[in-house]
């Protein structure tokens, strides 16, 4: 048999040169090392800027307030069983056991007639809408003279139509919840109600009678309620002869009663106070530190990007 001879082929094995769009390691540091001083000059330039910008921004305190649900107590539980289909037709909310209110208060905490109230019967509106700090020596807000006249007690500021000078309800409303915090841990059922401001005194405060005015808001409710239902079921005792629907109508008013003595009494009605709200002595921010650091390394990527493209971009042709 002759012996065969192929072509010889060329090796596939054989290393292939780096394509030509691949980055070169070598050539990219030193391209770096070579912008080194315009990298270390837009660094310090940013970095700079981020420490002139965070010392301009004045001071926000935040102060707390730890609440516990008052939940409603198991003595209405029978009736609510007993009675349940009869109180729903006649409109009539009977108490349950184990329940509360929790998730009503909050809602009601962050809507727009609760806020409009709160603002209006605390005259609030200038320390919402025209605060640009807070004087600690003298613990005084300062306003801005450009929105607010604190001397004359006007506002002065230019808005467009339709809004006005003075604030509307709906901007207090957006600017208060930019402020407000409002938060319920799910496994021990704490709420907790803070508040950010200028001053930490005002933070305090607001706190203190947003818990106050909540409580009074919800009892209000409650009160309210429970008048009309009595004076429902006494219309409906008079107008019947069936003497166990008299019966059932007595046991509603009696809880209805109860409801109203509770409320009552109670000052703390919807939430207890376990952790009052106190005055902040620290910042809770700007971070100042942070926004520097942040700044020095957002500087020190742009001087790298604008080094590479300077390079790769326009020393090429």
């Amino acid at each position: 048999m002759s012996d065969q001879r192929y072509p010889q082929q060329p090796n596939d094995f054989a290393v292939q040169p780096y394509a030509d769009d691949e980055i070169d390691l070598k050539e990219l540091f030193a391209v770096l090392w070579a912008g080194k001083l315009q990298i270390i000059g837009v660094t310090f330039v940013a970095a700079v800027l981020a420490v002139v910008i965070a010392l301009m921004m004045p001071n926000i305190y935040r102060s707390e307030a730890l609440l516990s649900p008052v939940s409603a107590g198991s003595g209405g539980a029978g009736l609510a069983s007993k009675f349940g289909g009869l109180a729903s037709l006649a409109g009539i909310s009977l108490p349950s056991g184990g329940t509360d209110k929790t998730g009503l208060g909050i809602e009601v905490l962050k809507s727009r007639q609760f806020l409009q109230e709160f603002v209006s019967k605390r005259n609030i509106l200038p320390e919402l809408m025209a605060v640009e700090g807070w004087d600690a020596a003298r613990n005084q807000v300062l306003f801005n003279e450009d929105v607010y006249d604190s001397a004359s007690n006007t506002w002065v500021r230019e808005a467009k139509p339709p809004r006005k000078a003075e604030p509307s309800v709906q901007e207090a409303h957006e600017a208060f919840l930019k402020i407000l915090s409002v938060s319920q841990d799910k496994e021990s059922g704490f709420v907790s109600i803070g508040i950010e401001h200028h001053s930490p005194v005002v933070a305090q405060q607001w706190v203190s009678w947003l818990v106050e005015d909540i409580n009074e808001t919800i009892r209000k409710q409650d009160v309210e309620q429970a008048e009309r239902s009595i004076n429902y079921l006494k219309e409906q005792i008079n107008s019947t002869s069936l003497t166990e629907l008299q019966a059932g109508f007595f046991e509603m008013i009696q809880s209805q009663t109860e409801t109203i003595m509770l409320a009552k009494a109670s000052p703390e009605y919807l939430f207890k106070t376990i952790d009052p709200a106190v005055v902040p002595e620290l910042k809770s921010k700007p971070k100042r530190a942070l926004i520097a650091v942040l700044g020095a390394l957002l500087g020190g990527m742009l001087g790298v990007l604008i080094v590479l493209i300077r390079h790769y971009a326009f020393s090429k042709e």
